[in-house]
């Protein structure tokens, strides 16, 4: 038992949006379409009590109990520890001669499942139970009101003995299960939505518990539940300072550089160089001793390493010294509260300093959900950050190589604290680059534009582009000096 009082469920994620887990000698209703997880979440709890050293029972009324064991040793729980009582329907009900009648109310009161229950109980004084599927229950009775009855009357004597029980719910079009919310302590409920699996708790008796909808997944190894990032619940200490990019041209831009624990939109058209710029302030951070993790939604790792040698960017030499990671996101079905558990593993476990979202376009393909639920997502993460004093950029492409300016897509800017942009420029038949501070809402900025480059040494900013107009258009026009300009 942990030290809230609480019974680990054995999943950490949904601990955390209980609270800690379940109240001890309650009864807790998995519900959710077959193929969810509910049973493998039952092995998931009894496995927990198992590593306390308490005693668990698996009452199971439906699934061949071969076939069960087989598949919860394809997840890696060890079965021997827990006690099965297997009520489930056995070949000898096909194949005898007899009418499904078996099943009618009449003919259950002649069956010794009670007297099995009972039998099976007092053998074994679990300290916790799973009844797999409780619904199983409804065929052998004669109708709602019986089936009700005998599950509150079963969910009693549970209890009664000191168990702490997670019984399971499948739903069907064809036998409602609503009513059963009214009788146990708390619901877990397990849907399969468009934009993958969800898990949330609409009932818990006793405690709050994070509301809304989490994300799941069902792995090799079990269960893995990703809470949804509530920034409020994370903050800590950091040193308020500016981060040098290492470019003395682009430090001036900035006055100085970004602000340790702000949001920086890098934004930009294609090859413009936003990656670039954004891991030039971790090969200025690793030489500082810090920590980056860059996720890449848009490019391959091996692309990104032999692109950021090219420019004299060690990234080889930083992943090798600790001081960088480089993470390729796949697959599509994976959710934003999965990615914002990976991030929050890189700040909270080992350390990072800065974080690189690269880029958003990519993040809101691959990451499963609608646009504004994505957007929303996204703006918790970044507040995350903020509130642990990671200083965090997202490299944002925009549409136009030339012509009408746009600063950021999709009204991305108000996440940002600041905001650097890159623009192609047609210059007397070459293509040329450009670079500016659009905000910064730390301190004041530079508000010129100045030619950017990217070499094969690396990054270079050229002086202030005074001598041009209309360069945000993309077709820059050189400025007569020696005539007076029009007003």
């Amino acid at each position: 038992m942990s030290r809230t009082g609480r019974l680990s469920t054995g999943v950490a994620g949904l601990d955390e949006i209980l609270q800690g887990g379940f109240i001890p000698d309650r009864s807790y209703m998995l519900r959710g379409p077959a193929g969810s997880g509910k049973t493998i979440l039952g092995l998931h709890f009894l496995a927990a009590g198992i590593d306390d050293g308490e005693t668990a029972l698996f009452i199971n009324l439906e699934e061949d109990l071969d076939d069960l064991r087989a598949n919860a040793a394809a997840l890696g729980f060890d079965t021997e520890p827990i006690e099965f009582l297997d009520l489930s329907p056995s070949a000898d009900v096909f194949t005898e001669d007899q009418s499904y009648e078996v099943f009618s109310a009449s003919e259950v009161e002649q069956e010794p499942l009670t007297g099995k229950i009972v039998d099976a109980v007092s053998e074994t004084d679990p300290d916790r139970v799973v009844v797999d599927p409780v619904t199983q229950l409804r065929y052998l009775t004669s109708g709602d009101y019986q089936f009700r009855k005998q599950v509150v009357g079963f969910m009693r004597f549970l209890k009664d003995q000191g168990a702490t029980v997670a019984f399971t719910v499948q739903d069907t079009d064809s036998l409602p299960t609503d009513d059963l919310e009214f009788i146990t302590d708390g619901t877990i409920r397990l849907d399969n939505t468009p934009y993958g699996k969800t898990i949330r708790a609409p009932k818990f008796r006793g405690s709050a518990t994070r509301s809304g909808e989490h994300a799941y997944r069902v792995t090799d190894d079990g269960i893995e539940v990703y809470p949804a990032l509530e920034p409020s619940r994370h903050d800590r200490e950091f040193r308020s300072e500016q981060i040098s990019s290492g470019v003395p041209e682009v430090d001036e831009l900035l006055h100085g550089g970004i602000a340790r624990g702000t949001v920086s939109v890098i934004s930009g058209p294609t090859g413009v160089g936003k990656t670039t710029l954004g891991t030039q302030f971790m090969k200025e951070a690793a030489g500082r001793g810090e920590r980056s993790v860059i996720y890449l939604f848009e490019e391959n790792r091996e692309t990104f390493l032999a692109r950021s040698k090219a420019v004299n960017i060690p990234v080889d030499e930083m992943i090798e010294r600790g001081s960088l990671q480089v993470r390729e996101i796949e697959p599509i079905d994976r959710s934003p509260q999965e990615f914002a558990r990976m991030v929050r593993d890189e700040v909270e476990t080992e350390g990072a300093d800065i974080v690189m979202v690269d880029g958003l376009a990519g993040y809101r393909l691959t990451l499963s959900g609608d646009d504004e639920t994505l957007l929303q997502r996204l703006h918790r993460l970044g507040r995350y950050l903020k509130n642990m004093g990671v200083t965090t950029v997202f490299i944002d492409e925009t549409r136009n190589i030339t012509g009408e300016f746009t600063a950021t897509e999709d009204n991305i800017s108000y996440l940002a604290d600041n905001i650097v942009f890159l623009r192609h420029l047609e210059l007397q038949g070459e293509l040329r680059k450009a670079i500016a501070v659009l905000k910064k809402r730390t301190s004041d900025f530079e508000r010129t534009l100045r030619e950017y480059e990217i070499t094969e040494h690396g990054i270079k900013v050229g002086e202030p582009l005074t001598g041009m107009r209309n360069i945000l258009s993309g077709t820059p026009e050189l400025v007569d000096e020696d005539r007076p300009s029009d007003r």
